[in-house]
Protein backbone atom coordinates (compact mmCIF):
# COMPACT_ATOMS: atom_id res chain seq x y z
CA UNK A 1 0.00 0.00 0.00
CA UNK A 2 2.86 2.27 0.71
CA UNK A 3 4.44 1.54 -2.72
CA UNK A 4 0.94 2.43 -4.53
CA UNK A 5 0.82 5.71 -2.82
CA UNK A 6 4.24 6.79 -3.31
CA UNK A 7 4.01 6.23 -6.93
CA UNK A 8 0.88 8.43 -7.09
CA UNK A 9 2.65 10.88 -5.11
CA UNK A 10 5.48 10.25 -7.89
CA UNK A 11 3.19 10.50 -10.59
CA UNK A 12 1.26 13.57 -9.22
CA UNK A 13 4.56 15.78 -8.49
CA UNK A 14 5.75 14.96 -12.10
CA UNK A 15 2.33 15.70 -13.96
CA UNK A 16 2.79 19.84 -11.71
CA UNK A 17 5.89 19.71 -12.80
CA UNK A 18 5.24 18.97 -16.63
CA UNK A 19 2.29 21.51 -16.45
CA UNK A 20 4.53 24.26 -15.10
CA UNK A 21 7.16 23.63 -17.71
CA UNK A 22 4.32 24.07 -20.35
CA UNK A 23 2.53 27.03 -19.02
CA UNK A 24 -0.74 28.46 -19.05
CA UNK A 25 -1.81 26.47 -22.68
CA UNK A 26 -1.42 23.24 -20.78
CA UNK A 27 -4.66 24.04 -18.81
CA UNK A 28 -6.51 24.68 -21.86
CA UNK A 29 -4.95 21.35 -23.40
CA UNK A 30 -6.11 19.42 -20.16
CA UNK A 31 -9.69 21.06 -20.61
CA UNK A 32 -10.15 20.25 -23.77
CA UNK A 33 -8.95 16.28 -23.06
CA UNK A 34 -11.22 16.45 -20.24
CA UNK A 35 -14.24 17.41 -22.25
CA UNK A 36 -12.65 14.76 -25.23
CA UNK A 37 -12.66 12.08 -23.11
CA UNK A 38 -16.14 13.10 -21.10
CA UNK A 39 -17.81 12.72 -24.81
CA UNK A 40 -16.11 9.46 -25.58
CA UNK A 41 -16.71 7.76 -22.35
CA UNK A 42 -20.84 9.16 -22.49
CA UNK A 43 -20.93 7.75 -26.34
CA UNK A 44 -19.31 4.03 -25.43
CA UNK A 45 -22.14 4.44 -22.42
CA UNK A 46 -24.59 4.89 -24.57
CA UNK A 47 -23.35 2.30 -26.88
CA UNK A 48 -23.18 -0.37 -24.12
CA UNK A 49 -26.26 0.37 -21.84
CA UNK A 50 -28.34 2.76 -23.52
CA UNK A 51 -28.53 1.73 -27.09
CA UNK A 52 -29.64 -2.03 -26.43
CA UNK A 53 -32.75 -1.20 -24.96
CA UNK A 54 -33.77 1.80 -27.56
CA UNK A 55 -33.66 -1.18 -30.41
CA UNK A 56 -35.17 -3.47 -28.48
CA UNK A 57 -38.42 -0.86 -27.67
CA UNK A 58 -37.55 0.04 -31.58
CA UNK A 59 -37.94 -3.67 -32.87
CA UNK A 60 -40.60 -4.66 -30.76
CA UNK A 61 -42.95 -1.62 -31.74
CA UNK A 62 -42.14 -2.35 -35.59
CA UNK A 63 -43.19 -5.91 -34.73
CA UNK A 64 -46.66 -4.64 -33.69
CA UNK A 65 -47.47 -2.79 -36.91
CA UNK A 66 -49.58 -4.98 -38.92
CA UNK A 67 -48.06 -3.55 -42.14
CA UNK A 68 -44.10 -3.98 -42.93
CA UNK A 69 -44.46 -3.84 -47.08
CA UNK A 70 -46.71 -0.43 -47.99
CA UNK A 71 -44.90 2.43 -48.92
CA UNK A 72 -45.71 4.01 -45.84
CA UNK A 73 -44.04 1.44 -43.76
CA UNK A 74 -41.20 2.11 -45.53
CA UNK A 75 -41.22 5.64 -45.45
CA UNK A 76 -41.87 5.28 -41.34
CA UNK A 77 -38.79 2.36 -41.34
CA UNK A 78 -36.52 5.19 -43.06
CA UNK A 79 -37.99 7.81 -40.71
CA UNK A 80 -36.95 5.16 -37.97
CA UNK A 81 -33.27 4.76 -39.55
CA UNK A 82 -32.83 8.49 -39.85
CA UNK A 83 -33.74 8.84 -36.24
CA UNK A 84 -31.51 6.17 -34.36
CA UNK A 85 -28.47 7.31 -36.58
CA UNK A 86 -29.01 10.53 -35.53
CA UNK A 87 -28.88 9.37 -32.07
CA UNK A 88 -26.28 7.29 -32.41
CA UNK A 89 -23.82 9.47 -34.50
CA UNK A 90 -24.75 12.39 -31.21
CA UNK A 91 -21.11 14.04 -30.16
CA UNK A 92 -19.33 12.45 -32.93
CA UNK A 93 -19.05 15.77 -34.61
CA UNK A 94 -18.24 17.57 -30.92
CA UNK A 95 -15.74 14.57 -30.60
CA UNK A 96 -14.10 15.55 -34.14
CA UNK A 97 -13.95 19.35 -33.13
CA UNK A 98 -11.96 18.75 -30.10
CA UNK A 99 -9.38 16.57 -31.77
CA UNK A 100 -8.76 19.26 -34.12
CA UNK A 101 -8.71 21.74 -31.55
CA UNK A 102 -5.88 19.89 -29.17
CA UNK A 103 -3.11 20.46 -31.74
CA UNK A 104 -3.68 24.12 -32.50
CA UNK A 105 -3.69 24.77 -28.59
CA UNK A 106 -0.78 23.16 -28.69
CA UNK A 107 0.50 25.46 -31.57
CA UNK A 108 0.15 28.31 -29.54
CA UNK A 109 1.53 27.76 -27.02
CA UNK A 110 4.57 26.82 -28.70
CA UNK A 111 4.13 30.26 -30.60
CA UNK A 112 4.03 32.01 -26.90
CA UNK A 113 6.59 30.35 -25.43
CA UNK A 114 8.63 30.92 -28.62
CA UNK A 115 7.99 34.50 -28.04
CA UNK A 116 9.39 34.04 -24.78
CA UNK A 117 12.74 32.64 -26.13
CA UNK A 118 12.93 36.06 -28.94
CA UNK A 119 12.70 37.89 -25.92
CA UNK A 120 15.75 36.13 -24.21
CA UNK A 121 17.24 36.84 -27.26
CA UNK A 122 16.43 40.38 -27.84
CA UNK A 123 17.68 40.97 -24.14
CA UNK A 124 20.58 38.67 -23.79
CA UNK A 125 21.59 38.43 -27.24
CA UNK A 126 22.61 35.10 -29.10
CA UNK A 127 25.27 34.69 -26.52
CA UNK A 128 23.45 32.69 -23.94
CA UNK A 129 22.50 29.33 -26.22
CA UNK A 130 21.75 27.69 -22.67
CA UNK A 131 18.75 29.66 -22.03
CA UNK A 132 17.43 29.74 -25.34
CA UNK A 133 17.68 25.80 -25.94
CA UNK A 134 15.64 25.91 -22.50
CA UNK A 135 13.21 27.96 -23.90
CA UNK A 136 12.77 25.99 -27.39
CA UNK A 137 12.21 22.68 -24.72
CA UNK A 138 8.90 24.53 -22.96
CA UNK A 139 7.87 26.09 -26.05
CA UNK A 140 7.51 22.74 -27.23
CA UNK A 141 5.51 20.97 -24.41
CA UNK A 142 2.48 22.21 -25.47
CA UNK A 143 2.41 21.04 -28.63
CA UNK A 144 3.53 17.29 -28.04
CA UNK A 145 0.64 17.24 -25.39
CA UNK A 146 -1.72 18.44 -27.86
CA UNK A 147 -0.82 16.02 -30.02
CA UNK A 148 -0.78 13.39 -27.96
CA UNK A 149 -4.55 14.14 -26.88
CA UNK A 150 -5.29 14.44 -30.56
CA UNK A 151 -3.61 11.58 -31.64
CA UNK A 152 -5.23 8.69 -28.82
CA UNK A 153 -9.04 10.35 -29.09
CA UNK A 154 -8.59 10.27 -33.17
CA UNK A 155 -8.23 6.21 -32.62
CA UNK A 156 -11.44 6.11 -29.98
CA UNK A 157 -13.21 8.86 -32.57
CA UNK A 158 -12.78 6.27 -35.64
CA UNK A 159 -13.99 3.54 -33.45
CA UNK A 160 -16.69 5.17 -32.33
CA UNK A 161 -17.81 5.78 -36.08
CA UNK A 162 -17.16 2.15 -36.83
CA UNK A 163 -20.00 1.38 -33.91
CA UNK A 164 -22.26 3.69 -34.96
CA UNK A 165 -22.41 2.79 -38.66
CA UNK A 166 -22.56 -0.76 -37.67
CA UNK A 167 -25.07 -0.13 -35.50
CA UNK A 168 -27.04 1.53 -37.60
CA UNK A 169 -27.16 -1.19 -40.29
CA UNK A 170 -27.92 -3.71 -37.79
CA UNK A 171 -30.54 -2.50 -36.75
CA UNK A 172 -31.87 -1.42 -40.51
CA UNK A 173 -31.63 -5.38 -41.20
CA UNK A 174 -33.40 -5.98 -38.19
CA UNK A 175 -36.20 -4.12 -39.20
CA UNK A 176 -35.99 -5.18 -43.14
CA UNK A 177 -36.72 -8.64 -42.00
CA UNK A 178 -39.35 -8.82 -40.02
Amino acid sequence: MQTIIAFFAHSLSDIQAFIEQGGPIIWAVFVTCLMLWLCIVDRYWFYKMGFPLLAKKIIVDWQSRSDHQSWRAYKIREGIISEVRIQLHARLSVIKTLIILCPLLGLLGTVTGMIKVFEIIAVNGTSDAQSMAQGVYLATIPTMAGLVVALSGYYFSVRLRQIADNETSTLADKLMLL
